[in-house]
């Protein structure tokens, strides 16, 4: 469940929805529906994610708890 570790990362970075989205270049409309897992998140949108958070895509993506 990849929404939760998203939401988990921005709240453990206290950081709001529209911090984030600004990061990625999106509404934070759009950001709030990938927290909730109503819409799939892009690779690139991943990717730049793993980078803010300094964490692998595969602990973004609940492939390992390993961060």
């Amino acid at each position: 469940m990849y929404f939760k570790h998203i939401r988990d990362m921005r709240e453990d970075h206290d950081l709001k929805q529209k911090d984030v989205a600004e990061y990625l270049g999106i509404a934070q409309t759009v950001y709030s529906r990938y927290e909730r897992g109503f819409q799939t998140i892009p690779v690139e949108h991943l990717l730049k994610l793993a980078d803010l958070y300094n964490v692998s895509t595969d602990y973004l993506l609940g492939r390992t708890n390993d961060r």
